[in-house]
């Protein structure tokens, strides 16, 4: 009976060793509106046909602006519907950031987060020809 229980231990001791405790972190995708949030807006006709989509963000009197493939947005959450639009047609669409340089680095993630969480799967930054 001891060498049965001492086996035991020692698979048990083998298996607490070797298991990972660390939460995995996915992102859930839901199809739920959270109070306060806009539904998602028809797509423009011209952007319906798209190759990439090129954001890109500027300041104007200390406010972020956007420009989603030559169509602005001052507005937030204009910008979210039309890309979670954008990303239900196709999330495989190119996504390119064209940033200005005096733009603030949480603005640039908040902008990247948002691509993100829409559901593009590609989202890169532009290089310097794009302006």
């Amino acid at each position: 009976m001891t060498p049965m229980i001492d086996v035991v231990f020692q698979l048990l001791i083998f298996f607490v060793c070797t298991t990972n405790f660390q939460v995995l972190e996915e992102l859930l995708p839901s199809n739920l509106l959270g109070p306060g949030s806009v539904a998602a807006a028809a797509v423009p006709p011209e952007l319906e046909d798209l190759e990439e989509v090129v954001i890109k963000l500027t300041v104007e009197q200390g406010a972020p602006r956007w420009q989603v493939n030559q169509r602005a947005y001052t507005r937030w959450t204009e910008l979210r519907s039309v890309l979670a639009a954008l990303a239900g047609l196709s999330s495989d669409l190119p996504v390119i950031l064209d940033i200005s340089p005096d733009v603030s680095l949480g603005n640039v993630i908040d902008l990247y987060d948002l691509c993100r969480l829409a559901g593009f799967e590609k989202v890169q930054f532009a290089a310097g020809g794009r302006r």
